[in-house]
């Protein structure tokens, strides 16, 4: 992989600030115009992390750039579809079968075969650290004539759906003969990966042989932009006709037929102590959240580019609009004279301001408050182990399998990894398992959601609002994605008028 030596995250943003032409041009080459399609270019927030390994975060790349494929995706619902992979059975409680898509080519010209599609998925299973949608399962694949079994250490009926995820995308054996995997040229998908230059930018190509038909954009030219506010301005000053994460208080600046707000699967959440501390009390959890008033956040603070919450899952999931909300929640309680302490973190900008704005209107319905604000890597601990009464937090309610069950698990069963409410109630812990044991579909989906009302009626955590993804688009851009789990960017049907 060619590398070279990049700017500093502060200097990068500062030189695209004052050089926008300079950071989004193309060589000659990149930059002409073929006879049926030009190159998109496009201003993306993070840079990679780890030379765009599959097996870690830079997966959703190569995903949003259509350049490495999975066996299967996932429908509005979460629910699992073809990909590499045509059809698949489950052959016993811990096994299943996939049958592969003929036909298909990796971008080196090797045939996808059952062998292939196994080596990738081991290489992600036997990983140091392992992707996070394997973490804690126990994962084998095997190839057997044109296809794969996958079999699970336990009962698992989300199989299809962790095969999803883009950290187990299937690449080529050539992107794994050194000790990193390199994407390069080993994918399946609609645009070839040709070149990466470090930390600062990326180029695809079209894959003239792709399996879903011809791409209608020629390539890609990818640049790493951590300054929102740079972000911005390339899609003003024209340098950029794709911009993803537009910040909230740049979307403005832009003109509205730039600029598209797409609800994620995240929800800006108050977790109460339930453990010890005022909030040990249901009827001052219950006080606590009458006196929030999460419009006015809404409208405050994210300049009303954000949804105020009816539960912990948002209208990225549009089935949870189906749920029952509370039922059986405590009656608010006179606010306690004790002083509360609620922590969060600076490093999602929002959130101080959350937490002044909520002490300003937890005061006012007479609670005492203080506030102890820190970056997350130095208050995470403190969190977890309940040394505050509340924390404000910014959640990902859907993880990699596009399924909230691991979710309300990990923060709201008595287990769970990531309990800051300290909750332990025998009701919610019964509703998440029964969740999680539930095949997928209709009857799973409405199992999620009695789990979320069981959280809910216990004042645990109280949901505030759910934030958007601001996606900024040249107005001669068409086709490109609007996606709330940040898949998918550019596709076959993306294109530069």
């Amino acid at each position: 992989m060619r590398l070279r030596k990049p700017l500093p995250p502060a200097a990068l943003a500062v030189a695209c600030a004052l050089t926008l032409s300079g950071c989004f041009a193309a060589s000659p080459s990149d930059s002409a115009e073929s006879a049926d399609g030009k190159r998109v270019r496009v201003a993306m927030m993070n840079p990679p992390r780890s030379g765009l390994s599959p097996l870690s975060d830079d997966a959703f790349k190569l995903s949003r750039w259509s350049t490495a494929e999975t066996l299967v995706t996932l429908d509005e619902d979460g629910d699992a579809e073809p990909a590499l992979a045509t059809r698949w059975k489950r052959v016993n409680d811990k096994a299943w079968t996939f049958t592969l898509r003929k036909g298909v080519t990796f971008h080196d010209g090797t045939p996808l075969t059952a062998r292939a599609v196994a080596r990738s998925l081991t290489e992600a299973a036997g990983a140091a650290p392992k992707p996070r949608i394997l973490d804690g399962v126990d994962f084998k694949a095997e190839a057997k004539g044109g296809t794969v079994t996958v079999t699970t250490g336990e009962p698992d009926p989300l199989v299809p759906q962790r095969l999803s995820s883009p950290q187990l995308s299937i690449l080529a054996a050539k992107a794994y003969r050194g000790k990193t995997v390199d994407p390069r040229g080993a994918g399946t998908g609609a645009f070839v990966l040709k070149e990466v230059e470090g930390t600062s930018s990326a180029r695809l190509d079209r894959n003239e042989r792709y399996w879903g038909g011809r791409a209608k954009a020629a390539g890609i030219d990818v640049t790493f932009v951590p300054d929102g506010a740079a972000r911005a301005a390339a899609l003003r000053g024209g340098d950029a006709d794709i911009v993803e994460a537009i910040p909230v208080s740049q979307a403005s600046l832009l003109k509205e037929d730039q600029i598209s707000e797409v609800p994620m699967p995240r929800t800006n959440t108050l977790y109460l102590n339930t453990e010890k501390g005022v909030f040990k009390d249901p009827g001052q959890r219950a006080a606590a959240r009458t006196a929030i008033d999460a419009k006015a956040l809404v409208k405050g603070i994210y300049e009303g580019r954000a949804d105020v919450a009816d539960g912990l899952l948002g209208p990225a999931l549009p089935w949870a609009a189906e749920r029952a909300g509370r039922t059986d929640a405590a009656k608010p309680a006179k606010p306690s004279d004790r002083t509360i302490t609620i922590g969060t973190f600076t490093d999602r900008a929002e959130l101080p301001e959350v937490a002044a704005a909520l002490q300003q209107q937890l005061k006012g319905a007479g609670f005492k408050v203080k506030l102890e604000v820190r970056e997350y890597a130095h208050i995470e601990a403190d969190a977890l182990a309940g040394r505050f009464d509340a924390f404000i937090l910014s959640r990902a309610t859907v993880i990699d399998s596009g399924d909230p069950a691991a979710y309300l698990r990990s923060d709201f069963a008595g287990d769970g990894s990531f309990n800051i409410s300290q909750l332990a109630d025998p009701g919610v812990d019964k509703a998440v398992h029964t969740a999680e044991e539930t095949a997928s579909g209709a009857a799973r989906r409405a199992a999620v959601l009695r789990a979320e009302t069981a959280v809910l009626n216990t004042d645990a955590a109280i949901p505030m609002l759910h934030e958007r993804v601001i996606q900024g688009d040249a107005t001669n851009v068409v086709g490109s994605a609007k996606d709330p789990r940040e898949r998918e960017l550019i596709t076959l049907d993306t294109y530069v008028k």
